[in-house]
């Protein structure tokens, strides 16, 4: 299993952390969001990617709330994030921000995962009573036997977004290049602190499933803010003009539940509040 921080193949690791790396152009005709190598195929396109179509704890999903089920040993979301220096970068699929030192790490029952990228995803993957929001953060970290934790942040159109804010300059550069699926276009962005994302929550849901890109692999530790934050729409558009035309609407379609039950942390240990949602733009469930 190849380090998170260095050049990775297709099959290691480093593709789940979206393979930040010029020199793997291959990673972007392996997968689409539509055509015939869309998610419905995934599994079939590479023999890594099995777990695609085979797995029965996969991600994403609906998150029922009345549903959920409170858990009294789920502790507070630990994030020990600290400044570190950090790339913008387009790989087609998704744009991210990736790590090249210690941003700090989160803690889950003793264990440390540290912060490796984030990345976003439009519309949403994960929805809350059926609700599609139009965006998504995914904040992937990684423990030292190699174990992923993601923790995922979902955005609704009103104002504009203060951490978000502070990207679109380089977004906007990203939107203006035209680049080939064989490149990978990239910003340096310097000493970047990702303390500047609004971090609490009181609230939080909590479920065992995959990555929602191939190989899809499993046990992963979804934390999903259950508060909605905003984002404004053209913040949305920044994150999604930079992409390949097939993957503008890069959300993977809903994965059963296979008999999973997904946990509310809730710090006042109240039932699941009925929140508003708006509705938008559908991926089917598979």
């Amino acid at each position: 299993m190849a380090a998170p921080h260095g050049l990775f193949s297709v099959v290691s690791l480093a593709f789940l952390l979206a393979a930040a790396s010029a020199t793997s152009p291959v990673i972007h005709e392996v997968f689409s969001y539509s055509g015939a190598k869309g998610p419905g195929s995934w599994g079939h396109l590479n023999p890594n990617f099995s777990a695609c179509s085979s797995g029965t704890h996969q991600s994403p999903v609906n998150i029922v709330t009345n549903q959920t089920v409170v858990n009294m040993s789920l502790s507070p979301l630990i994030r020990g994030y600290r400044p570190a220096n950090a790339t913008l970068i387009n790989n087609g699929f998704n744009i991210g921000i990736f790590f090249q030192q210690d941003a700090g790490a989160l803690g889950i029952e003793g264990k440390n995962y540290s912060l490796k990228q984030m990345h976003w995803h439009t519309p949403s993957e994960h929805r809350i009573n059926g609700i599609q929001y139009p965006a998504e953060l995914h904040l992937l970290h990684q423990a030292e036997d190699g174990s992923l934790a993601v923790v995922a942040v979902l955005y609704n159109y009103d104002k504009r977004n203060g951490f978000i804010s502070t990207i679109e300059k380089q977004l906007r550069e990203m939107g203006k290049e035209t680049c080939g699926r064989d490149q990978e276009p990239h910003i340096p962005l310097g000493v970047f602190d990702p303390k500047n994302i609004k971090r609490h929550t009181r609230r939080y849901y909590r479920y065992l499933g995959s990555t929602t890109t191939p190989p899809c692999t499993e046990q992963v530790i979804w934390s999903i803010h259950a508060k909605v934050r905003k984002i404004s729409k053209a913040q949305v558009e920044a994150l999604r003009t930079p992409l390949y035309s097939d993957c503008k609407n890069n959300c993977r379609p809903l994965q059963k539940l296979n008999g999973r039950h997904i946990e509310l942390y809730d710090e006042h240990s109240d039932a699941p509040k009925s929140e508003d949602h708006v509705r938008n733009r559908d991926c089917s469930t598979r």
